[in-house]
Order: structure tokens, then sequence, then C-alpha cells
């Protein structure tokens, strides 16, 4: 009887479901600050506008893998420091400017200027010179050799951008992607639609609108309700079980990059202090905070490092959970009695929900926290800018970012130039296995430094309508790619 009702629903619905199959609603949890990714540290923006609207000279593909972007091909020099791009003919910007070379040139010299606000900075620091041979083909040198240069190009801070319209960027993208931004409602929605002059592959999609839905119990009614056909990074995973008991709906449980810390102030007393770090490694049980904040979901992790990496070493037994080795660890520093200090919580469920369990175990060892809840562009002040904070709960869903260790002024302040030296070499070595166990010696590093509290590699949910076609299961970066997304039958 069931399926007689839905078909004749079905038949009835045809007029008005044909006009809906070449649109699309998205749900995300966080609105972006702002829609530059070239200027901003917030991982929302990449999630509307990466791939859709705004294109690098290469792209991270759905299994994580660097593809073409912008650039057809390239050439790299024999002593690895020359990389000519060939770029694809016939780009234009949403505007109807032309992309060339000089686009190229504008970006990535400003990107690595010294006032440039570009969140990854790092990304561009070993390039010396960038030249406009002719107006496809651009020249890139680099100070040393690094094999990680064309991965680099692929983040959503290196994307390519038009000095014509920077200066209004932040509210109103312009970049060459298949689709072009049509609108934001502040605090509701950001609409796109399919850029007629796409220079690549059409889109199957004629437009979407993300919406922004914070609350996990909202977005369990909208999904229900199919208000939105799908939502990405699903904040309730205690409703996974539900969905993938109900027909309409299809569950996709993929892997992100992002390491979930408990991001620890190394400059700010009583952190100075690594046995009081490695305390805190020891109060803590990942496997509570996972079960708890994620319903299950998520890897342990002991390193600043993806398990689904080839290079990864899992640590996790470096830290595992003793809470009386906690407190003889506290009282060999001098904090018998132990101490308060701030704990500041961004909005995902991972944070404030795994902010609790944390607080709680922390208190156990004699730890109090005092917790304040931030929204992300107060995040971004306090913690990230002017890291006025003890304690945080964040997880970085950069791509193979352990490089950020090597930053002494990066938010959580740890400056170890052994490190630092580590990390250069590994920028400029390109044999893989070289590199392999290079990166197994910095996880190793910052694991013996306890430099932060390691939980665990987040995983994300998606959770849509069941006709939904090509939407990616796994994040390697943060994006809702929309370019291979389409209705099936």
């Amino acid at each position: 009887m069931h399926h007689i009702t839905r078909l004749a629903a079905a038949f009835s619905l045809t007029a008005t479901t044909a006009l809906a199959q070449d649109s699309i609603t998205i749900a995300i949890q966080l609105e972006p600050p702002n829609l530059d990714p070239t200027g901003g540290a917030a991982q929302a923006i990449d999630s509307v506008l990466y791939a859709n609207v705004f294109e690098g000279l290469t792209r991270f593909d759905a299994d994580g893998s660097i593809i073409r972007g912008l650039a057809q091909s390239w050439d790299i020099s024999e002593d690895g420091l020359v990389y000519t791009f060939n770029l694809a003919a016939g780009v234009t910007f949403h505007d109807g400017t032309t992309m060339d070379a000089e686009d190229v040139k504008f970006s990535l010299d400003r990107a690595r200027a010294e006032d440039s606000t570009n969140a990854q900075k790092g990304l561009f620091e070993g390039i010396t010179d960038v030249t406009v041979v002719d107006p496809l083909t651009v020249q890139v040198t680099l100070a040393q050799p690094n094999g990680n240069f064309l991965f680099n190009m692929a983040w959503g801070d290196a994307v390519i951008v038009a000095e014509e319209s920077i200066a209004d960027i932040a509210a109103n993208p312009i970049g060459t992607g298949p689709f072009t931004f049509t609108d934001w409602v502040q605090g509701d929605r950001i609409e796109l639609t399919r850029n007629a002059d796409y220079w690549g592959e059409a889109p199957a999609l004629e437009s979407a609108t993300f919406r922004f839905i914070s609350d996990p119990t909202a977005a369990f009614a909208a999904v229900m309700a199919e208000d939105v056909d799908a939502f990405i990074g699903f904040p309730a995973p205690e409703n996974l079980p539900q969905f993938e008991a109900d027909p309409r709906f299809q569950v996709l449980v993929g892997n992100t990059e992002g390491e979930t810390i408990l991001s620890t102030n190394n400059k700010m007393p009583p952190f100075d202090n690594p046995l009081v770090r490695e305390a805190i490694a020891h109060a803590i049980d990942r496997q509570a905070i996972i079960d708890g904040a994620m319903f299950g979901l998520g890897t342990p992790i002991g390193t600043h490092f993806a398990p689904h990496n080839p290079a990864y070493l899992d640590l996790t037994s470096k830290s595992p959970f003793d809470p009386d080795r906690a407190r003889e660890l506290l009282a060999e520093a001098g904090f018998a009695d132990g101490f308060t200090t701030t704990l500041k919580l961004p909005p995902p469920s991972y944070a404030r929900r795994g902010g609790e369990i944390i607080a709680a175990q922390l208190r156990d060892v004699g730890i109090e926290t005092e917790i304040t809840n931030l929204e992300w562009a107060q995040w971004i002040e306090e913690v990230f800018t002017n890291k006025d904070f003890g304690l945080s709960i964040v997880s970085h869903t950069e791509p193979m970012d352990i490089g950020i260790y090597a930053n002494p002024d990066y938010y959580f302040q740890y400056d170890n130039p052994e490190f630092q030296a580590l990390m250069e070499e590994l920028n400029g070595t390109t044999d893989p296995d070289a590199r392999t166990t290079l990166m197994n010696e910095a996880q190793t590093i910052i694991a013996d430094d306890y430099v932060n509290g390691y939980l665990f590699q987040l995983a994300v949910a998606t959770v849509a309508k069941a006709e939904l076609q090509g939407l990616w299961v796994n994040q390697p970066t943060a994006a809702v790619d929309l370019t291979g997304v389409s209705w099936g039958e």
C-alpha cells in the first residue's frame, strides 16, 4: 500500500519535481564570516566557495589527489625551483574580465606580500618570484625545492582572484568557477547560480542554495521535513541511525582532514611547563569524548596528523588515559592543588559538547576550567589572533598541516627550533620515502612535547535525499564541491 501511495504521489508531483531537479538546497552548520577565501581563516568560506565559485591553479579531487585546475599542465625545472604553469585558454571571471597570467601573478604576490592577511601565508613563503611569460604562461620560482608545492596551490587560500574585483571580494566574491555568487542573506543563506560562460565542463545543477543551521535539533527537523536536500557535516550524530533506516535518505560517513585538539597556549603559564601539558594529556579520555560528543564517530589520534594518511604514526600510546599519572605530574610541576584556566569554545558540536566532557575530566585531576562559548568571529579575534586563552577545542581541517607547529606566532605559540629545522628540511625534500621519515619524526616530536591535547580525527556525516548523486563522502579539504552533483532518476 505504502508503495502505491508513494507512486501515485510521484505522478501528481512530476510537473513540480521536473522543475526542482536542477536546483539543490544544501545545509551546513556554520555561516562564513566573509566570502574571501584568500583573506580569512574560516573553514565555512571554503565550504561554500571552493571549486564552486573560486578555482586555483590545481585542486583537490574527491579522493584527496591533486588534479588540474586553472593550470592545464605544468613543467618543473630539473632543480625543482621553477614551475611553469600553462593556463586554460578562454577563462573569464564572473564579471566578464579575462583570467590570465597577470591574475595569477597578482594573486600569488598578494598572498605572500608583507601586509597579506592570508590565513595560510606559509603556503607562499617559498616563492621568490612570479613572472608572466605570456598571457597563458606563468613562471613561479622557489627559494628551494618544495615537494608540496602543487598540493599547496590546491588550497582554498591559493585560489586565483582579480585585481579589478578584489576590493569587494569579502561581500561579492568574483571567481572563475562553474557557479556565480548571486546573493547572501546574512544569517540565512547564500545563493549560487550556474555560470553560463564557464570555461570547463558545465555542472548539472542550475542553482544552489546554502543554508546555515547551527542548532542540532533544528538540523534534524530540517532534514526530516525535506526542507533541505542534503546536510553536509550533520551536527547530531545521535540521529544518524534514524536516517539510515529511512528509505528517503542516504547517510554518508567519511573522514576529514580535521585533527580535533585541545589547543593549549604554550606560552601562558602554567602551560609553558611541559609537565603540565603532559598531565593534561593523561587526564583526557579520548574514547569518552568520541562516544559522548560524537556518538562514536571519530578516530583517536596521538599527534597532529590524519590517520588515513600513509605517513601516519599511531602515537596514542604516548598519552593513555591515566588520571593518577596526571595528578603525579601536576604535583611534580608544583601544582599539587591544581589550578584554574580558561576554556574557550567555538560553536561546532564537537567543541561545545566535547568541552563539557573535557572540563569534567580535567576537574577530576584538579584543573578547573572557566568555559566561555564564543561565536567564530569572537574565537578568531580572542583565541586565534590575540592568543587570549588557556585552552580551546578546535578541529584543524586544513590538509597535512603539521607545518603550523613550525610557526612560533601561531595561536598555540609553540616555539621549537629543532622542529622548525625539520619542517624546512621536509619542504626541501621531494623523495617520498625520505619525506615519510621526516613526517614520522615531526609527529613524534610534537607528541613527546605534548604541545596540544590530541583528541580525535573528525568524521563528517552527510545526510542527503536518496536520489542525490556525486556528493563527496570524505573531505580532503573543507568543501561542498557541487561540480559533480546531480539528481538521479
